[in-house]
């Protein structure tokens, strides 16, 4: 089976009402496009039909596929589930609350360059403004620690080569450092405004105490590796020369 040419990975968690709208909107700006593609809904063990919903929505179209997640495990284990399950060259994310805007994803593809990730960031937020101010605080100490200039972390729109998501460590909270777990492999990262929409259905998952409390074992855990990084290149050897074959005639 072919690879399309890009894979878009969204973790659900109790979104039914938002399920179809979002397909809906994605399906056309994705065939507008012109490029193959394919959409993967992680459900991270739902409790309001969200995943039989995708279930039954996705048995009409091929490019629709489901995942399940056998219990709430979070957006961290839904996103690599979806990354390990994903076809595609390149690798969109983007959440499932509508308030990503699929019309975004075009101009994500024709500026991601010869870049290996295109960080979104949300220039215009529509959030309440303490969401807001705890999100601004965490970008601010994440880009201390980490020495970076990452606008918005926590911006769900992400463009991503094949390679970048298959160096990924595997861990709880891994997906509120992307960008510096990028770059300690190596790879070339960007950053682009998004477009945000106010959340229609729904509330969000995450509070406080995720936003700031837990995260910061894993910030200092990447900050670490950052300092402890190994960092070599190999010496070009030069090949011997060969002396030059004497003729010889016979006397």
């Amino acid at each position: 089976m072919s690879r399309p040419d890009l894979s878009v990975v969204i973790p659900l968690r109790d979104e039914r009402p938002n399920v179809v709208p979002l397909w809906r909107e994605l399906e056309g700006c994705l065939e507008d496009l012109g490029r193959s593609f394919e959409v993967i809904l992680a459900d991270d063990g739902s409790l309001d039909g969200t995943g039989r919903l995708i279930d039954e929505i996705s048995s009409t179209d091929p490019r629709l596929r489901p995942l399940h997640l056998e219990s709430a495990s979070g957006q961290s284990a839904a996103l690599l589930a979806g990354f390990r399950a994903a076809r595609g060259n390149l690798i969109l994310t983007m959440d499932g609350d509508l308030q990503c805007d699929p019309s975004d994803i075009g101009r994500m593809l024709e500026s991601l360059g010869t870049l290996d990730a295109l960080i979104g960031f949300r220039a215009r937020r529509e959030d309440s403004l303490p969401r807001i101010a705890l999100s601004g605080c965490a970008n601010r100490v994440r880009n201390l620690v980490l020495r970076e200039s990452i606008r918005d972390t926590g911006c769900p729109m992400k463009l991503m080569r094949r390679q970048c998501v298959e160096s990924l460590r595997p861990f709880d909270g891994m997906h509120r450092l992307l960008p510096a777990l990028f770059r300690l492999e190596g790879f070339q990262v960007g950053q682009i405004a998004v477009g945000h929409r106010p959340r229609r259905w729904g509330r969000s998952k995450y509070g406080p105490g995720s936003r700031l409390l837990r995260p910061v074992c894993d910030l200092l855990a990447v900050r670490w590796m950052q300092r402890r990084r190994v960092s070599y290149r190999l010496r070009e050897e030069i090949a011997p020369t060969m002396p030059a074959a004497r003729s010889s005639r016979a006397g």
